[in-house]
């Protein structure tokens, strides 16, 4: 039934068409030549054009509909804020573009010719600037909105600002498994996201034939489950999806510009990408170093050598936290405890190194007691 409307409908308007050519255009000659012809042509020549209309409405419907779906499969994949910017852009455009043509109109002959092309032109470069200068038009709209209201949305506005921001995380964090505890001592507010991306780089993680990758892959599934299980309600799953982009990292700072959230990790170089782009981090290798105990040079530890160091009679220990401990002269007491004493602390982006001697007695002996180390009951 539709269709059948939309084929009479072109036919109706090919009539018309042809009515308005003889009307308009060929009214003056056929009057002035041959007047006898005019009333015939004024209706031979609509019934042909209606005739024209209704052979080529069929194929003229299927190529606008054909038209129509691309347009909308197009316009469902691309993002809602790719959409409205565009649209801002174009009707910025559009607007200039009337400013400038009721000028232009009024040159006689090319006026109106060049209206039509200021027109396409200014819109078509409206368009294109919305479309590229997306995050700043975005981050303008939002601060618009933010700003300062009257009175009785003062207290709205202070409820929104007390609301903690999404915490998105990355494959490196859920593996590192850290976070879970961290989440539950409440360091860390706001609703844990993951997204759906995400999750799939963990299963292919854990389908690996590599038996490290896929030992690392199920322990990231395991975290997750366990998220899910203690704070369900504040474990979100994403499914947003961002086709047009094939690196996971920037799916993920994508993700967290839409959401106006910020990114926990353990990647160091994604740490570093995100904060040029203006995204937070949340580090939570930056979290575990900043809260690992200060020790200053001359401090006293209980240090179990564990193996030989780099250097001639040098050995390694670690603190309960897993900080290195190099102890110079200290080999020869392998698998021992014995007192040491802080000679320098050094910190670099992969975490914390200390540098001890061997304290020595009072008889020039290492004392391997630790309870006869001064602060060997204190060390962490």
């Amino acid at each position: 039934m539709l269709k059948k409307f939309i084929y009479g409908f072109i036919t109706l308007l090919s009539a018309l068409i042809g009515f308005l050519i003889i009307f308009n255009l060929a009214k003056p000659i056929l009057t002035e030549k041959w007047p006898d012809f005019y009333l015939p042509a004024l209706i031979l020549l609509p019934v042909i054009f209606a005739v024209i209309g209704l052979l080529i409405a069929p194929r003229l419907t299927r190529t606008v509909e054909k038209i129509t779906e691309s347009f909308l499969s197009y316009l469902f994949k691309t993002p809602s804020a790719d959409i409205i910017s565009g649209v801002i852009g174009l009707i910025a455009g559009l607007i200039i573009a009337s400013l400038l043509g009721t000028a232009l109109g009024r040159i006689d002959v090319i006026g109106p010719y060049l209206s039509i092309i200021v027109i396409v032109f200014l819109g078509y470069a409206g368009l294109m600037v919305g479309l590229k200068r997306r995050e700043e038009l975005t981050n303008y709209i939002i601060s618009f909105f933010r700003r300062e209201k009257p009175d009785k949305d003062k207290h709205e506005k202070k409820e929104a600002a007390a609301k903690a921001s999404p915490k998105i995380l990355d494959t490196s964090v859920i593996i590192d498994g850290r976070i879970a505890d961290i989440y539950k001592t409440g360091f860390v507010e706001g609703e844990l996201v993951i997204p759906g991306f995400v999750l799939e780089e963990l299963r292919h993680i854990a389908d690996s034939s590599d038996q490290l990758k896929r030992n690392r892959g199920r322990r990231g599934l395991d975290i997750l489950n366990k998220l899910r299980n203690d704070f369900g309600q504040n474990v979100k799953i994403e499914e947003k999806n961002y086709p047009e982009i094939a690196d996971v990292d920037s799916k993920l700072l994508r993700l967290a510009l839409d959401l106006h959230g910020a990114v926990l990790t353990n990647d160091f170089n994604l740490n570093k990408v995100a904060r040029l782009q203006g995204v937070v981090v949340l580090n939570i290798n930056e979290l575990s170093n900043a809260v690992k105990p200060v020790l200053l040079p001359g401090e006293e530890l209980v240090i179990q050598v564990v193996k030989e160091g780099k250097e001639a009679g040098q050995g390694v220990g670690y603190l309960d936290d897993g900080t290195m401990v190099v102890v110079e002269n200290s080999r020869r007491h392998m698998n021992r405890s014995i007192c040491v004493v802080v000679t320098s602390v050094l910190q670099t982006l992969a975490g914390r190194m200390i540098f001890a001697r061997p304290k020595l007695g009072k008889n020039g002996e290492v004392e391997e007691m630790p309870e006869e180390c001064e602060n060997g009951s204190d060390a962490p």
